[in-house]
């Protein structure tokens, strides 16, 4: 039996491909535009010459200095996530006492404050221990407050497996060490890859944190650096946009090896 074309799934699939395309074709089609041109032409219009001179006009304007920063932000928070979290869930999992109950409940209570409500008082802590204006002083409360939503990912994940697996392992005389290295990491790949992906996503994207703990240029991420684009004139719009797809380079590049891995994290399937 022959099915009848679903006209209104096309019309819904076409719908949703113009609202997702449009801002990324804005978005790469005036950062290859000059000034005047786009100016010309407006958002939609379609660059008449290519040019390159705004890439290269972000870098001269210090968005060199500013990608090294939340490069090493990112990767710092993603290394503290990874070294912290899976020995922290394993704990959880197979410890049933109540102190690790009440560190999981603790952890749980963290996704309830947002930052937006300590960071008054996080800016003195920071002070007094002479963070301040040091990229050591973002790194660390962003990896606090990626941790929560990183311990309850990875709790899930290994919850799925088996106690048989457990058991077999220990039989075989293995130690705790060697179960957490041999059995429990390699089965939770899907979840690491996620808590990866969503600390590497907190820390590159942040602001918050960079606003009021920073102040230097030496200092600067990218979130902040996109300042630099206005002036009191109004705002450089070709070269804004040329940053804003030179920032999303390593998000896509990390999405496009890791989707897979986070797609199975976030549905829970973890180690099975």
């Amino acid at each position: 039996m022959r099915r009848r074309p679903n006209y209104l799934a096309g019309v819904g699939v076409t719908l949703w491909l113009f609202v997702v395309g449009l801002p990324l074709y804005v978005m790469l089609g005036a950062g290859v535009q000059s000034r005047p041109d786009y100016n010309a032409g407006g958002p939609l219009g379609f660059p008449d010459h290519f040019t390159l001179d705004n890439y290269v006009d972000s870098f001269s304007n210090g968005f060199g200095r500013y990608f090294v920063n939340t490069l090493i932000v990112t990767a710092s928070v993603v290394a503290i996530v990874v070294l912290l979290v899976p020995p922290l869930a394993f704990t959880i999992v197979r410890n049933r006492g109540r102190t690790t109950s009440g560190v999981f409940r603790l952890f749980l209570l963290g996704l309830a404050i947002p930052a937006q409500a300590v960071i008054v008082p996080m800016f003195y802590v920071i002070s007094e221990a002479g963070l301040y204006d040091n990229l050591i002083g973002v790194i660390l409360p962003t990896a606090a407050f990626c941790m929560p939503v990183c311990v309850l990912i990875l709790t899930g994940t290994m919850r799925d497996i088996t106690n048989d697996l457990f058991e077999a392992m220990a039989i075989d005389g293995a130690d705790t060490r060697r179960v957490f290295f041999q059995l429990v990491v390699p089965l939770s790949k899907s979840g690491l890859s996620t808590v990866v992906v969503f600390a590497a996503l907190q820390a590159w994207n942040g602001f918050l944190f960079p606003l009021v703990l920073t102040q230097s240029e030496e200092s600067k991420v990218i979130t902040l650096g996109l300042y630099n684009f206005q002036t009191q004139h109004g705002v450089e719009i070709p070269g804004l946009l040329a940053a804003v797809v030179l920032s999303t380079v390593p998000v896509l590049l990390v999405y496009l090896f890791a989707r897979r891995a986070l797609v199975q994290g976030l549905m829970g399937v973890g180690g099975k």
